[in-house]
């Protein structure tokens, strides 16, 4: 479905990602926006990994809602806090993502708006159109 891009003329990804991803003519896109590890009771746990595993399922919930999995997503963006966090949103994505990964970009942000949040996950999916004849 997907084709991803790992040259051999530049240095392989530094973890489990791809340089990229090239999305085949007639696929749709959903671009889920940033997530962030609140739940649906407004709860913010403390811990990193919890955040990363709550940002990806409300990630995941988004994707049900148009027929689509994490199996359908071919790039991500990460923020996180602190260095200290980048083991968990990792550990996470590592967990949910088999090789070949989607393409993904990881930054060291200042802040989101709540200053309790630590994580923030945006995912771009790619899926067959129903109304699209090949």
């Amino acid at each position: 479905m997907f084709r991803f891009l790992k040259p051999k003329t530049i240095k392989p990804p530094l973890a489990r990602y791809s340089h990229g991803v090239e999305v085949p003519a007639g696929k749709r896109l959903v671009l889920c926006a940033g997530q962030v590890g609140i739940g649906p009771d407004d709860v913010v746990p403390e811990d990193a990994v919890a955040q990363a595993e709550l940002c990806f399922r409300n990630i995941s919930a988004i994707l049900g809602e148009a027929g689509l999995e994490f199996s359908n997503i071919v790039r991500i963006n990460a923020y996180v806090t602190d260095r200290a966090h980048l083991g968990a949103y990792m550990q996470v994505r590592d967990r949910l993502f088999e090789d070949p990964a989607p393409a993904s970009t990881l930054m060291i942000v200042t802040g989101f708006a709540r200053p309790e949040l630590k994580i923030e996950i945006e995912a771009f999916a790619a899926g067959r159109c129903s109304w699209f004849l090949a």
